[in-house]
């Protein structure tokens, strides 16, 4: 299988904690449609070498929420054109990321007459004082009622985003939002911690000593919550981040994990044919001008096998599946065994059926372990 991503950028306003590539001007949704429109002619042989079918859809951002119905509707007409997939659509993963403000009865019900099949929501907490400390636009109460809205339209695939370490939040209060967010039956849940990324005010506001990162070990009392309260509702520990009830993992988002082909259409978009990756300009106004030219504004990186080893060590060992070691070269399986060993022995990694994996004691050194097994 293969994928295909498309950056929405648009956001009504910015996130403090948001490093992703956003613009918060509205006007220039239709021609940035079109331009999406364009670079998927222009884009339409990508993977005509990679033996991949595609499977799935990922509609990202930004905010797509922010995309008029007209447009996103005219954007996956455009979609099938050129890579039809409504004979087969029952077969895919139709991912759109959404904010609960934006899914008025009106825009779910319009949702619901696209492809789209799973929706993937940007809650981060229940507590309405971090959503306001996040400069987030819903409410707690918003979020319950966009996810109980979507689930009487008829989604039955529904994950939602969650943060946890927020400045001041006790583990109590953390509990308090994984048993919310299971209490909702969704199918699935990514937790992250809450990052202070350079050049985000978030960042910024810990520098000036407005707010103060939590302790690493609250953190990690958290985190061993969230595992203990995700396993007991029956989910399983698929990615280190990623957290699925059975047959209901991202199947888009696990193509990224394990060197599947994806193409990435927009400003800030990647793509990957195996041999290399590309990236597409983080610049909406030159991204449009230059695709109207009929030019694709990206950069290009061919892939070797020192690289690939290395994509593989960072995005496979985030798996419950770990990396299959009959993928690597001799070289490089020597190496992972050699340097892996001290981990092993320490039970933070194991080897088995021919597959190097992280264990669970060892998830919360997984930062340091991949590090140890670059091959630089």
């Amino acid at each position: 299988m293969s994928g295909l991503y498309i950056h929405l950028p648009f956001c009504a306003s910015r996130c403090i904690y948001c490093g992703f590539y956003s613009t918060t001007l509205p006007t220039l949704q239709t021609r940035y449609t079109d331009a999406l429109c364009h670079e998927m002619d222009l884009r339409r042989h990508y993977l005509d070498g990679c033996g991949h079918a595609l499977q799935t859809i990922y509609l990202g951002g930004g905010t797509p929420s922010q995309l008029s119905l007209d447009n996103l509707s005219r954007l996956f007409l455009y979609i099938n054109k050129e890579y039809p997939y409504l004979t087969h659509v029952q077969e895919m993963e139709i991912t759109m990321e959404c904010n609960p403000d934006d899914l008025t009865p009106t825009y779910v019900e319009g949702l619901r007459k696209l492809p789209v099949n799973r929706i993937s929501l940007g809650i981060q907490t229940f507590s309405d004082s971090r959503l306001q400390l996040l400069h987030r636009r819903h409410t707690a109460q918003e979020a319950k009622e966009a996810v109980s809205r979507l689930q009487q339209a008829g989604f039955r695939n529904i994950s939602i985003d969650l943060m946890f370490g927020f400045p001041e939040e006790t583990v109590e209060e953390w509990h308090e939002d994984v048993r919310t967010a299971i209490e909702l039956g969704v199918n699935h849940i990514s937790a992250y911690s809450l990052m202070y990324e350079e050049g985000t005010a978030l960042w910024k506001m810990r520098q000036e000593g407005k707010i103060k990162e939590t302790d690493e070990e609250v953190s990690l009392a958290m985190y061993n919550l969230l595992m203990k309260e995700m396993s007991a509702a029956g989910f399983e520990h698929y990615e280190i981040s990623n957290f699925a009830l059975p047959g209901f993992r991202s199947r888009h988002n696990s193509s990224y994990w394990h060197q599947i082909p994806y193409i990435g259409i927009g400003a800030a978009a990647h793509s990957f044919d195996i041999k290399s990756r590309q990236w597409n300009i983080a610049d909406i106004m030159r991204y449009m001008t230059s695709i109207e030219g009929g030019t694709i504004p990206c950069e290009r990186e061919e892939i070797d096998e020192r690289t690939r080893y290395n994509d593989l060590v960072t995005t496979a060992l985030r798996t419950s599946e770990g990396l299959e070691l009959k993928q690597l070269p001799p070289l490089y399986h020597d190496y992972l065994l050699k340097t892996a060993k001290p981990w092993i022995v320490d039970r933070k990694m194991e080897v088995k059926n021919g597959r190097a994996r992280i264990t669970r004691g060892g998830i919360f050194v997984s930062d340091d372990i991949m590090s140890d097994l670059m091959y630089v």
